[in-house]
């Protein structure tokens, strides 16, 4: 493999072990955007992005398919409903949650590890060969949006808005990485002028 790996080839790959879960969890929903994990981190979910990371997320996606509501606190708190469907998922929590997050750092069963073995050998290559790809980048390299909006991509989302008066609120390294188009009017979401990740 390649270790000139870049973003959208690692958000390939994600969706492709995202496809694997779902041959086992149909409920699962598809993964809309598999480029929004690469460069966010969540302290409640994980910091560094595995395949044990994308087995939480998809514990969120088949709660949200449920109309289940796993977490609170601004999804920083990961009730038992979430622990509920993360067992049924392949993953184990210690018998007490953390104060502040909950039940949110799971692990893997050995039972997951053997029927996802080739997902998480495939993913892993592919996330080594991304961070050798990335690891050159330095304090002089430019980094578009996200350095000038004031965000190293760890998670802090700031205002997006639209022409049409709509706006989201995005990780600027993800929004760096491709438009998101506003489903009203067609047209990108753009960070404004003078926002920086201090105002969110």
């Amino acid at each position: 493999m390649s270790t000139t790996q870049t973003p959208p080839v690692l958000a390939a790959e994600l969706a492709q072990a995202w496809a694997d879960i779902q041959r086992h969890h149909p409920e699962l929903p598809d993964l809309a955007a598999p480029e929004s994990l690469i460069g966010e981190s969540s302290s409640a979910c994980g910091h560094e992005l595995s395949f044990e990371r994308l087995l939480h997320e998809a514990v969120h996606g088949i709660a949200a398919a449920r109309g289940v509501r796993d977490t609170s606190r601004a999804g920083r708190y990961h009730n038992r409903r979430f622990l509920a469907i993360a067992e049924e998922m392949g993953l184990d929590h210690p018998d007490e949650p953390h104060p502040s997050s909950g039940f949110s750092l799971v692990s893997l069963t050995p039972e997951a590890k053997r029927r996802y073995r080739p997902t998480i050998e495939h993913l892993q290559r592919a996330l080594k060969a991304h961070s050798a790809a990335t690891a050159g980048d330095t304090a002089r390299s430019f980094r578009g949006p996200a350095a000038r909006h004031g965000s190293s991509g760890g998670g802090v989302r700031v205002k997006a808005v639209c022409d049409c008066g709509r706006n989201v609120r995005v990780v600027p390294s993800v929004l760096a990485q491709a438009p998101i188009v506003c489903g009203g009017c067609g047209k990108p979401f753009r960070i404004p002028e003078g926002v920086t990740a201090a105002a969110s």
